[in-house]
Order: structure tokens, then C-alpha cells, then sequence
């Protein structure tokens, strides 16, 4: 399940504006012992392959349908339900006002549950020739969650860190009752992804509030990444106290922070140029962003028309647009997180699949 990134694919079919997360069943023909089923990934396929996009890719899986999008999909290969600014928690105002998804993971998690509930019926039925998935592939996935960003940095301007900090544990507790159902459901393997380092990234260094003595030595902020180390932990440890309640489940916390930090501190040493600068945008300077106009559109402000277009190098940028990865970085993350090295405790995707290159 996902929420900050951009999953416009399924928000598109409700409101007929962009999304951005996708929750995905997967079903792998390469992988011998489970298919995956994501019911959170972030994609962001319409400007750049993201980082589940490129999981597919290595794992051998097809690009799936969304669950809303429900006239001529193929769901044999599973269905994607996740949305653009999706949170954990329910939000307590309207799309409207907030900017928030109104499908957050407890509305994602009773899509899933409906569509298993059909897939379950439909063939009991004896019925054939279907576009759904065979019924046992809900014990047979990985569960992958990637949310929780947008619970932590929508209130972040408003509220400040403390504030935010309050309701954290709520986020924490619901991914793991979300979990838990989806284990009384048959699934048993889980992968959780934590919070990126939001401190680096150059929209929030440009629209949250900090003075120069919070930046560290590579133009992070400290404070707010403090902040989500603080949340990671609170994360890691209660998937620890949760894996050890699940009989013969696979628990995974995967550490996609330390991935992106070392880009963002360190782009050199991995091929890139700049870290905390973003590729899309305007303003140019330190780092290239404008909360007025946002990558690939155009505002007229005080009589003067600004454009966010796109660099000529984007290979050479750890940021795509000052809130998303560029397709360079998320090819390393994907590696990064495909190999194993950032997974706790140790889960080897080898011996279960047979990993393709990423194009």
C-alpha cells in the first residue's frame, strides 16, 4: 500500500484527476514458491518508473490493472489498489481541502478484501475462462506497504514536528492491524518499507520551516530527518513485536531510507550529480522548486508566466521533481532493495525468484 508518491493510475477512474500510490497483486510466472502482492507500492509511471514499477520489471511480473478501473482490465496477474496521496489513517476532511486521498490503507485493505471475496466466488461457480487470478494466490504473495509519508509531512508546516509526532504511533498500530488482517486472510509474507528522508528533499527544504544551523553538511535538515529516524525505529519495532505474534509468516522491514540518504549525501559516488536539487522545476538555484508551479505545468503569477520543465540530464539527479526519485535513482534502490542487503531480518529473493534485469 502507498501513499506520497503518485499512483494517478487508480485515483483517475473516481475523480478523474491524478493519483499516486498503487497497492499491487503480482502474480509471478519467474517466482517458484510466491507470487507478490503489493498493497501499497508507490508508482509513478506516467513521468518516471518508480520503484515498484522497476520490482516488477526484476521480478518478471507485468504492470497491473487498477482496482477501480474495472471495465476491459486483466486481473490475472492481480490488481492494484492503492492511490495518489494516500495516508494510513482516515482523513478527517474532504480530497478538497486537504489534498489528501479519501482511500486510505483501511479503504485500500476492504478493496482487497472485495476483490478476494469475487475471485473466491467466481470459482466456486465452476466458472472458466476468467480475467481474475487463481484463488490461492492470496497466501501465495508478498504484501508490500510503502506508506505513511503523507501522514507524517501533511500536518508537518501547521503542527511542527511535535505535533506530528503525536499521532505517529496510531500510523505505526494500523499497519500492523492492517497486517494481521491480511494474515487471517492466508497471506503470509510481508514486506514493509519505512519513511524516506523527507529532511532532503528539496521540496520540503524549500516549503518547511528551518534556519540555516538545521542543515547538516550535505544541505539535509536535520531536525526533520531526526524525525523520521525516530518514526523508522517506532516502525521497525513494532513489525518486530508483530512478526513474532504471526505463526510461519515472513515479517520484512525494509530500510529504503538509508538507500536514498546515502544518494542524497553522496550522489557522486553512485554515477549521479546533485542530490538535494531537482530536475523538474523552476526557480533554478540550490534547489530548483517552486510550490507555485509544479513539473510540466505553467502559472501565470504578478504578469509573469512560470514554466517547471524538465533538465536535459535527469540521469545526473537523485530528485525527479523535489518530491519524487528520477528513474537513475530508483533503479538503484530497486537494486538495492532487490538484493537484500536493506532487509530485516534477512530474506533472500534469490532462492524464490529469478531476477531480470532492469531495463
Amino acid at each position: 500500500m502507498t501513499d506520497f508518491a503518485e499512483d494517478k493510475i487508480s485515483f483517475w477512474p473516481s475523480f478523474l484527476i491524478s493519483s499516486s500510490f498503487i497497492p499491487c497483486l503480482l502474480v509471478a510466472r519467474s517466482c517458484q514458491e510466491f507470487s507478490a502482492l503489493s498493497l501499497e507500492i508507490e508508482l509513478y509511471r506516467l513521468i518516471s518508473p518508480i520503484i515498484d514499477t522497476m520490482n516488477a520489471q526484476a521480478l518478471g511480473l507485468p504492470f497491473l490493472s487498477p482496482y477501480l478501473l474495472s471495465i476491459g482490465s486483466d486481473y490475472r496477474h492481480g490488481a492494484n489498489y492503492a492511490t495518489l496521496a494516500s495516508t494510513v489513517l482516515l482523513p478527517n476532511t474532504s480530497l478538497f481541502v486537504s489534498g489528501l486521498s479519501p482511500f486510505a490503507l483501511p479503504i485500500q485493505l476492504n478493496q482487497m478484501k472485495a476483490f478476494k471475496a469475487r475471485v473466491d466466488e467466481f470459482h466456486s461457480s465452476g466458472q472458466k475462462g476468467t480475467n481474475l487470478p487463481s484463488p490461492d494466490i492470496f497466501g501465495k504473495s508478498i504484501y508490500t506497504f510503502y506508506i505513511g509519508q503523507n501522514d507524517f509531512t501533511s500536518n508537518l508546516a501547521s503542527a511542527g514536528i511535535g505535533g506530528v509526532q503525536q499521532y505517529l504511533p496510531q500510523v505505526v498500530a494500523q499497519i500492523a492491524a492492517t497486517i494481521k488482517e491480511l494474515y487471517a486472510l492466508g497471506g503470509r509474507t510481508f514486506f514493509v518499507l519505512n519513511l524516506a528522508p523527507i529532511g532532503c528533499y528539496p521540496a520540503f527544504l524549500v516549503e518547511l520551516p528551518h534556519g540555516s544551523s538545521d542543515l547538516d553538511a550535505h544541505g539535509c535538515m536535520i531536525s526533520y530527518n531526526n524525525a523520521v529516524v525516530e518514526y523508522n525505529k517506532l516502525l521497525n519495532d513494532t513489525m518486530a513485536q508483530t512478526r513474532a505474534s504471526l505463526h510461519n509468516a515472513n515479517l520484512i522491514y525494509v530500510d529504503t531510507h538509508s538507500v536514498l540518504l546515502e544518494l542524497f549525501r553522496h550522489p557522486k559516488n553512485h554515477g549521479l550529480k546533485y542530490g538535494t536539487r531537482a530536475c523538474c522545476g523552476h526557480g533554478g538555484g540550490e534547489y530548483n522548486f517552486d510550490p507555485r508551479v509544479f513539473c510540466g505545468s505553467s502559472k501565470e503569477i504578478n504578469g509573469s508566466l512560470l514554466t517547471a520543465s524538465a533538465c536535459n540530464d535527469p540521469s545526473n539527479y537523485v530528485s525527479w521533481d523535489g518530491i519524487h526519485a528520477t528513474e537513475a535513482a530508483n533503479k538503484l534502490i530497486t537494486w538495492a532493495i532487490i538484493n537484500g542487503s536493506y532487509f530485516d531480518p534477512p530474506f533472500s529473493l534469490n532462492q524464490h525468484c529469478d531476477l531480470q534485469p532492469i531495463g
